[in-house]
């Protein structure tokens, strides 16, 4: 068996190495003329990680990344909404990685080559078309300028290409433009003195504006670490397009950024000063797609962003496309045909992460501090007067249950 690996992201790159430790032989093909390492800080949860530890990646991951500890949710005042620990110290038997997204693609793209080979990797290759029949499928790749470069035949094409995904819309030719929720996203990362445990994460704000802060590698000193910050405002209401397309690499706008920042006081960490003194920042417009009804098509498939994009809270978006990973290869190796793979892959998946999307949209665990803000928008002295911890709770712990992550049986969070 031989797939086409359309996407050469985490979801594709991860893909692969799943293909290869079941012996079904791959090949990728990326549009970008390099797989670069892009982007800023994003987190691994430990059901996501149990699968890469099983591909022997945790001691290079271990390398590049922090094991997060500790989680706070505070209200924009700083008021502590609900604590909890995370990965090892949550009796999780791996870590959760806070770690840069393209340290992250670094470690499985070398993986990739090492047990692969490189030649497995094609870049600058653009899918123009695929074709399928009874045998197998063929897909058509063209460069930037528009000239063939490859034909390649498989035995299944998986379109691992991203919320732009050119699978998907040869899939779905009606499906239209991205959803934007009205919500601007702004990153960055930057040596930084070490707060708190220098493990720990925190997630601040309201319905409206949300700062998160977590380091994601070792600094420059034992005292400090590259600590990366992401502000999340609602700039429009989300019934137009976006103000500029979704980018992940668009250089963001300070001026437009740091009117929001005076919104949030944190009391563990100087947020002003670590955005102010952050000399790249990049801008996002959240977007998704709505739930498919179905990915598999023949011997087509979707994986990751070009299946379920999600807004990014919960920590969820590679996470998931590691997950699939895995349950499409379990289920190419077992299958006596691979279309009746991809159509148990579907049946899996698709429900799973077609409810996370839905709780995405409704803010996700993070909507702990979206309830309190509602009922206590100036803050509270106690916030068992606002939300009772059995309600605080109930929104955290539901999410990880959907997302597959729930904490460990009888490990409590810290009560605020």
């Amino acid at each position: 068996m031989k797939a086409i690996i359309v996407g050469g992201g985490i979801g594709g790159l991860t893909t692969a190495l799943m293909l290869r430790a079941r012996g079904i032989a791959c090949e990728i093909f990326e549009q970008a003329d390099t797989i670069r390492e892009l982007g800023v800080g994003i987190n691994t949860l430990p059901h996501a990680m149990r699968e890469l530890a099983g591909l022997g990646l945790l001691p290079k991951l271990d390398e590049v990344a922090i094991r997060t500890d500790q989680l706070y949710y505070l209200n924009r005042h700083g008021q502590e909404v609900w604590r909890e620990a995370r990965g090892i110290d949550a009796g999780h038997d791996v870590p959760q990685f806070s770690i840069h997204r393209g340290r992250l693609q670094g470690v499985i793209h070398r993986a990739v080559e090492e047990r692969l080979g490189p030649a497995i990797i094609h870049t600058g290759c653009r899918l123009g078309a695929f074709t399928q029949d009874e045998g197998g499928v063929t897909a058509y790749f063209f460069d930037r300028s528009g000239g063939h470069v490859h034909t390649v035949r498989g035995d299944i094409l998986i379109g691992a290409d991203g919320i732009h995904s050119r699978v998907r819309e040869t899939l779905f030719p009606n499906e239209g433009p991205p959803c934007w929720n009205g919500l601007m996203l702004w990153r960055g990362a930057r040596d930084w003195p070490v707060f708190l445990t220098g493990k720990s994460m925190i997630v601040a704000g309201g319905l409206n504006a949300k700062v998160v802060v977590y380091p994601i590698a070792e600094g420059s000193s034992p005292a400090s670490r590259l600590t990366n910050w992401a502000v999340l405002v609602k700039i429009g209401e989300g019934n137009a397009p976006p103000p500029r397309k979704e980018d992940w690499s668009r250089p963001g706008r300070r001026e437009e950024l740091m009117p929001h920042v005076a919104r949030f006081s944190v009391p563990y960490i100087d947020v002003k000063s670590l955005i102010s003194a952050t000399p790249e920042l990049y801008e996002y417009p959240t977007c998704d797609r709505d739930p498919l009804p179905y990915w598999s098509s023949g011997r087509v498939t979707l994986l990751g962003d070009a299946a379920h994009p999600m807004y990014p809270v919960g920590s969820n978006g590679a996470s998931q496309a590691i997950l699939d990973a895995r349950c499409l290869a379990d289920l190419l190796a077992r299958s006596e045909h691979p279309r009746q793979a991809l159509v148990e892959y579907e049946k899996k998946r698709l429900p799973m992460t077609a409810e996370i999307v839905r709780s995405n949209r409704r803010g996700g665990p993070e909507g702990v501090i979206d309830a309190v803000e509602q009922l206590a928008p100036d803050g509270f002295d106690n916030v068992e007067n606002v939300l009772s911890y059995s309600q605080r709770e109930a929104i955290v712990r539901g999410y990880a249950t959907k997302a597959g992550f729930a904490a460990v049986p009888g490990l409590a969070a810290v009560r605020a």
